[in-house]
């Protein structure tokens, strides 16, 4: 008897539950975009200000894609920070732009204390066609991509210094 009881119980619950109204009245959120922080750049640097690639027309600019857990963007960043050094008188501009949150950039930056322009990449590895890291891109002065590596290297080495005055 207690079965028939509970079977009928159950039942009529699902009936019930049924019978109401499924649609929800949903009210839009008003200025919800003025309260989501939208990333419209590619680029920002780690205050937060957007920058593009078309910021810097006029200068070279080699662009390193890395990350805080890639041994080799870490193993070539002194080698990086010299190349910067020499290339100063040479219209170079170096970005090293990751796609992990900007505190973890900071956090990477202050523990290692590289002098490099560290940004964060907003974007997508896979929509730059980069497969793995490290990545540098070199841009000339009009901002078309003419020289890309893949892969640490020795970038203060004068072969690789030789190289990269020589880009046009």
């Amino acid at each position: 008897m207690h079965l028939r009881t509970l079977i009928f119980l159950i039942i009529t619950i699902v009936v019930i539950g049924c019978k109401g109204d499924k649609t929800k009245k949903v009210e839009p959120e008003k200025n919800k975009i003025a309260t989501e922080k939208v990333a419209t750049s590619t680029y920002e640097d780690l205050e937060g200000n957007p920058i593009e690639l078309s910021d810097y027309k006029g200068k070279r600019v080699l662009m390193n894609y890395w990350a805080t857990w890639c041994r080799p963007c870490i193993e070539e960043m002194p080698d990086m920070e010299k190349a910067q050094a020499i290339l100063t008188d040479d219209n170079y501009v170096f970005l090293f732009a990751s796609d992990q949150s900007v505190e973890k950039i900071n956090k990477f930056k202050a523990s290692r204390g590289f002098q490099l322009d560290f940004i964060k990449f907003n974007g997508v590895y896979a929509e730059e066609n980069v497969s793995a890291l490290p990545a540098t891109f070199i841009y000339n002065e009009a901002g078309e991509q003419v020289a890309r590596f893949d892969g640490g290297l020795k970038w203060d080495s004068p072969e690789m210094i030789e190289k990269l005055r020589a880009i046009q």
